[in-house]
């Protein structure tokens, strides 16, 4: 990727609080990975496509399961829609997401030769996978470098002030543009953990966030009791 004009570089001041943001975060969550569970290529694209609207922690209980019944994506694309039904009911979206799991693999097993196609432009391809998922699934394949944004990375991004856009791919732009691209990864799981553990919708935790004094909280209106 071509380095940012100097047009869209960030202002040095906000380029280095965003860096001491990252570095605070990481230092408080060294431990911050995906929570999501699998062990190939395959349940890694299942797994974040059947996250969408679901926690992960549901995601991981009804996965292993799925995957011992689907271990291919032939498996998945010699079956229906509703074979998938008992799997992934208790899921939000369930329907949808087990015709879109299945049409996927379809188009893996056919076009791929079953194997999850390791570019941008391929997984976008796929039925049910978006700019998000496939930045996901990019990152944690070590493929391409990526700063997918979901609910939280988008709700920690604006409230740090780094950008009003609510539109998700527009507030990539902007944080691939803040961050190093070495760094693009590390920045989307942290985010991630931060929304999830502080950084909440209803009422965020500033009293022991760790970058509360780098934090201009745009939009908040209620903090947690504690």
């Amino acid at each position: 990727m071509a380095r940012p004009s100097r047009s869209l570089r960030p202002p040095p001041r906000l380029a280095a609080r965003a860096l001491a943001v990252l570095d605070r975060l990481a230092a408080a969550m060294p431990e911050a990975k995906i929570a999501l569970h699998f062990d190939d290529d395959l349940q890694l694209l299942a797994a974040v496509m059947l996250s969408a609207q679901t926690t992960d922690a549901r995601v991981n209980l009804v996965s292993p399961a799925l995957f011992a019944r689907f271990p291919t994506a032939a498996d998945y694309a010699r079956a229906t829609p509703e074979e998938l039904h008992p799997y992934l009911r208790t899921l939000g979206l369930f329907r949808a997401k087990s015709k879109n799991l299945v049409a996927a693999m379809r188009a893996i097993a056919e076009a791929h030769g079953g194997r999850v196609p390791r570019d941008r432009e391929g997984l976008e391809a796929l039925p049910g996978v978006g700019r998000k998922t496939a930045g996901v699934v990019l990152l944690h394949l070590g493929a391409d470098a990526a700063f997918p944004v979901d609910t939280h990375v988008g709700r920690v991004a604006r409230r740090l002030g780094f950008t009003r856009h609510h539109e998700p791919a527009k507030v990539e732009d902007v944080l691939r543009t803040l961050y190093p691209r070495d760094r693009w990864g590390e920045g989307h799981q942290l985010f991630v953990w931060h929304g999830r553990r502080t950084c909440t919708a209803r009422a965020p935790a500033c009293a022991r966030c760790p970058v509360e004094e780098l934090c201009p909280k745009v939009g908040v209106t209620k903090l947690a009791s504690r």
